[in-house]
């Protein structure tokens, strides 16, 4: 999920199919539900799809949120045949040690704060009638649900390190943008013409403001500067061992 912070640190992935790794994005709705396979997706993917899927029949996705789910289709294969191809033929170790419990606490953490609660707010939503507050919150949960379903996609042999850290960076990134547009439709709304609760209103700042601070973390405090670095030495250090 959408975070950063799976076996490998990506963004919110939370445990593998076939590695007991703590992968979210978070990593990011049952990102933290169960690593079982199901065929050929994951669990865990499977329900990021639903996610994806309901956020979008809603009409609540904005084209440039599915062109750029669209593009980041594409660009990890273009990148993974031209820039970064594999080095061996079976997946590569995780950056970081999946059995890390520090590392597995932030990710469950980052999983409920950016995924389940802000669904959680969505539903509520629907019954209190706040359609802004929905669509506000819906484009931060559509982009980390389609993190999440990368992110099951490049933890394969078919995909290297450099990519695994490159799907949880280039959604990170997106999402602030996502995160402030969140944050500032939650701010102005007025309260004596708010359609929702009080206690709803309160809630959708805080969380807004909540989910902000923890991705601005994630990306520049966790991301850029430690996962991405280790990441890529350890990927440009298998080049120098396979040569």
């Amino acid at each position: 999920m959408s975070g950063g912070v799976g076996p490998t640190g990506n963004d919110i992935t939370l445990p593998k199919d076939d590695e007991a790794k703590p992968t979210a994005t978070a990593s990011a709705t049952a990102t933290a539900t169960s690593g079982k396979s199901a065929g050929f997706l994951s669990f865990r993917q499977l329900n990021a799809l639903a996610v994806i899927i309901v956020l979008s029949a809603s009409g609540m996705v904005s084209p440039e949120d599915f062109a750029f789910v669209i593009f980041s289709v594409i660009y990890v294969y273009f990148l993974a045949k031209v820039a970064f191809p594999t080095l061996s033929s079976s997946s590569e170790p995780p950056v970081f040690d999946p059995k890390n419990r520090t590392l597995r606490l932030y990710v469950w953490a980052a999983a409920i704060i950016g995924l389940f609660l802000p669904i959680a707010y969505i539903f509520e939503g629907i019954f209190e009638g706040d359609k802004e507050g929905i669509r506000a919150a819906a484009p931060h949960v559509f982009l980390l649900s389609s993190q999440v379903f990368m992110e099951g996609l490049v933890f394969s042999h078919r995909f290297s390190t450099p990519l695994r850290v490159f799907v949880p960076v280039f959604y990170n990134s997106r999402r602030i943008f996502t995160l402030v547009d969140w944050l500032k439709s939650e701010i102005s709304k007025v309260e004596d013409e708010y359609g929702g609760s009080t206690r709803r209103l309160h809630v959708g700042r805080a969380l807004a403001a909540i989910n902000m601070a923890l991705w601005c973390f994630n990306l520049f405090g966790f991301l850029l500067p430690f996962y991405l670095p280790k990441a890529f030495k350890k990927y440009y250090s298998g080049f120098k061992v396979k040569d």
